[in-house]
């Protein structure tokens, strides 16, 4: 069988543990022939990253505060004395105070919402910036969303219009570098239990629930995403850029969410 991303480079950054979505995107991308650098946010991630990094034979494993212009220019300084070229960049970052996802949205406070706009969709754009000059075959940047960017969602708050602008820098990123051959596009994922998941009040009931509403049935799993991520960043994706790719069991397709009636076929109704 052959391997889609064989002799690619791939700079991945967004790995806290073995739950994220970065990881399983990380250990597709492997299994399909690319070579893995990591960047990781605060230095107390290392401890988590470098051991998951090292098992998939990666040796650029480097700190990086996505929100400091000059960490991010010397995180691809460093990437360009040791890799020499990057082929893929998966943007897997995102972030908003506790606070902003459990209160009402229009109790979002200035500070919180700049925070998660910087950290959550600028960055995006930082990164992409700072990984251009390295992707000197053309490339494909990966960025991963959530239908929140679309639809209200309980609780998702600041993080949902933080979605929106990620969608939005996708799309003007790939008309910027299509001439350079760069394609840019994001994964919109169903819920998955993540740590970023945790912080979303009553994420556990809508991911138990979610399987009982989708048209497949089923819960979303980190190889699913993996797969997916290959895919698009592979060259069987070629002709893809500025497009949000859902892989959430057709969530996104249905317009009214009724649970499915019980065993007995009493939906309830009179």
């Amino acid at each position: 069988m052959s391997r889609l991303l064989e002799g690619k480079t791939a700079l991945i950054f967004g790995v806290a543990n073995n739950h994220s979505i970065a990881w399983g995107i990380a250990q597709a991308m492997r299994e399909n022939g690319a070579r893995l650098g990591f960047s990781y946010a605060v230095e107390s991630l290392e401890r988590r990253v470098r051991p998951l990094a090292e098992s998939v034979g990666s040796t650029f494993i480097e700190p990086c505060d996505v929100a400091q212009d000059d960490q991010i220019e010397a995180l691809f300084q460093r990437a360009a004395d040791r890799l020499g070229v990057v082929d893929i960049l998966v943007h897997a970052v995102a972030f908003a105070g506790r606070d902003e996802l459990s209160r009402p949205y229009h109790l979002t406070s200035r500070a919180g919402f700049l925070n998660a706009l910087d950290i959550s969709a600028y960055s995006l754009t930082a990164l992409t910036r700072g990984a251009v000059p390295l992707m000197k075959n053309g490339g494909s940047v990966l960025a991963l969303t959530y239908y929140g960017s679309e639809k209200v969602m309980p609780n998702y708050n600041v993080m949902g219009v933080a979605k929106a602008a990620l969608e939005a820098s996708v799309r003007y990123l790939a008309a910027d570098l299509g001439p350079q051959g760069i394609r840019v596009n994001a994964i919109s994922a169903g819920p998955i239990r993540t740590l970023s998941a945790a912080g979303v009040a009553g994420f556990k009931r809508m991911h138990r629930e979610f399987a009982m509403l989708t048209p497949l049935r089923r819960n979303i799993t980190l190889e699913d995403l993996g797969r997916t991520a290959v895919w698009l960043s592979s060259d069987m994706a070629g002709a893809i850029t500025g497009e949000v790719v859902f892989v959430d069991s057709g969530y996104n397709i249905l317009g009214a969410l009724i649970p499915p009636e019980d065993s007995s076929g009493d939906s309830g109704s009179s």
